[in-house]
């Protein structure tokens, strides 16, 4: 059983070197204006209800070099809201991988949901 999962794209992040998470991977659809205006209008939604729901950790707000994951187990509603965000990379040929694993760097920050993780130069501290 793995305690940790994350979605991330094949591009690195040009603040952790470390490669990009799902919200990054479409926040840059909507950047491209590849989405339409309903696609966007959905993604604005998923993330909205992700900033209602979920803590913002303050190392991701101040743009600290962080990577996040979501717990294992604790997380199934979570990564079902999620379904439409990856549809949107499926269709807009966007490289992603869905990352599981027990071993992750330096944990700066935990709650019930998720835990933010040191990165320096891509590598997890």
């Amino acid at each position: 059983m793995y305690k940790y999962m994350r979605i991330q794209g094949r591009e690195d992040s040009y603040i952790t070197k470390y490669p990009k998470g799902i919200f990054s991977l479409c926040w840059n659809l909507i950047r491209d204006q590849l989405l339409t205006a309903e696609e966007e209008k959905l993604f604005l939604s998923i993330d909205d209800w992700f900033k209602n729901n979920l803590p913002e950790p303050e190392t991701c707000r101040n743009h600290e070099k962080v990577i996040t994951f979501f717990k294992c187990g604790y997380t199934d509603h979570m990564l079902k809201k999620l379904e439409p965000a990856v549809s949107l990379l499926d269709k807009y040929n966007r490289s992603y991988d869905v990352v599981y694993t027990n071993f992750v760097g330096t944990i700066v920050y935990e709650d019930a949901w998720q835990i933010a993780v040191s990165v320096d130069h891509g590598k997890m501290i």
